[in-house]
């Protein structure tokens, strides 16, 4: 459906910096994909059956911006649940890496698999993030270490956003992990994603921005800085993994370069966050990483708000930290291990995930002149998609001003 209003409804635009700038019966008009009107009921420019378009009675149910899920890994080969099931059984890290466990067996699965597999597979997984209200998403390459390895995966997701309308942002992760035949040269394997990787993709426009992961077991800040100049040379703006296990000044790197986010960010110090503050990069947390890992150090949530940080929230979904596709349920994790409001953990899988994806402009709030990209909601209040478990209330996702087919997997 695209032109149409709808009236009698309670809407939260998440327009404001605090809270959720709620209008109370309300009214919301979408025309040409893009939201024409918005306001009370009372301030209707005239009767809702003269304004054009079908006129829907949401009969008080909520609308809120769609979600965004702004840092997923979601095109990937096979998965990792045996290594899972070892781990549970007492197998060590070094053991189950003997067994082909760990990122590496991801990438040999991703390179073995056919574009059609990876296609098919990520599909489910995009679907059931669209099945809870999310109509964007972020997708990272990273598994294919090598130039044709990491644009099988980028030509996937270029692929699930042409094929599925949804908005679909690709980043480039080339600089993820070690490949075993640099398994002694790291910085080689820099100048193979700098001279090689980065301008192939960027010449077949197979990127939106660039991605790298700053951490003692993957690349130090000097690597980092070395795709990230290549990256801005090339027109593409970057993010970091940043900080995840280990303070490596990841934070304050990531806004040397005016990154749109630092994502993890654990251990974060205080003097990057102000770094961070100062130029407009996001903080992207992650808690589905930090509850499958058992971790224990909570992201500085008190030190960004006290700067001035803005904070999203992303499902991270991959096979080896994260294997998670439920929004909703990072929404519950963020205030239940973070201690983010409900307010705060909507603007961060709205507003603030479209400030980390740089498309601000475009959509994360319900605004005149933006994409109509809205989630509709049975619940009394918009507390609940934090604080349900398990527990899906979305009744229509509608996204360029279309409804989309509601399915999982």
């Amino acid at each position: 459906m695209s032109d149409a209003i709808r009236i009698n409804a309670r809407i939260a635009t998440m327009a404001e910096e605090d809270g959720y700038g709620i209008i109370e019966n309300g009214a919301l008009q979408v025309r040409d994909g893009k939201i024409a009107w918005i306001g009370t009921m009372d301030d209707l420019p005239d009767a809702p059956e003269k304004l054009g378009g079908k006129v829907i009675d949401m009969q008080q149910r909520w609308i809120t911006p769609a979600l965004i899920d702004c840092h997923t890994h979601l095109v990937y080969g096979g998965n990792r649940s045996g290594e899972f099931e070892m781990r549970l059984n007492g197998a060590t890290y070094e053991e189950i890496a003997r067994a082909g466990g760990g990122i590496l067996s991801t990438v040999t699965a991703t390179n073995a698999a056919s574009e059609e597999t990876l296609y098919q597979s990520a599909l489910k997984r995009l679907q059931a993030l669209a099945a809870e209200g999310a109509t964007t998403v972020e997708i990272k390459s990273g598994y294919g270490l090598s130039t044709k390895g990491e644009a099988k995966m980028l030509r996937v997701a270029t692929r699930l956003r042409d094929e599925t309308g949804l908005r679909i942002l690709r980043t480039f992760l080339g600089a993820h992990a070690l490949p075993p035949e640099y398994k002694e040269d790291k910085d080689g394997y820099i100048d193979l994603v700098c001279n090689d990787m980065l301008p192939e993709i960027a010449a077949e426009n197979l990127a939106d921005a660039v991605d790298a992961f700053g951490e003692k077991i993957a690349f130090t800040p000097q690597q980092v800085a070395r795709v990230f100049d290549t990256a801005q040379k090339l027109g593409l703006p970057v993010k970091l993994h940043a900080d995840q296990l280990s303070d490596q000044g990841g934070g304050g790197l990531a806004a040397d370069y005016a990154a749109l986010s630092a994502d993890h960010i654990e251990y974060t110090n205080e003097e990057s966050i102000r770094k961070m503050a100062a130029a407009g990069t996001v903080a992207v947390l992650l808690p589905g990483a930090f509850y499958f890992l058992k971790e224990t150090k909570k992201p500085p949530v008190d030190l960004l708000r006290k700067h001035g940080v803005r904070i999203a929230l992303a499902t991270d979904c991959n096979p080896g930290s994260s294997p998670v596709t439920s929004p909703l349920l990072m929404m519950n994790m963020g205030c239940t291990f973070f201690g983010l409001t409900p307010a705060e953990a909507l603007a961060g899988m709205t507003r603030n995930a479209a400030k980390a994806l740089g498309i601000e402009k475009e959509c994360g709030t319900l605004e005149k002149g933006k994409s109509a990209d809205f989630a509709v909601w049975d619940i009394d209040r918009p507390a609940e998609l934090s604080y349900h478990i398990g527990f899906n209330p979305l009744q229509e996702a509608v996204h360029c001003g279309k409804t989309l087919p509601l399915q999982n997997g």
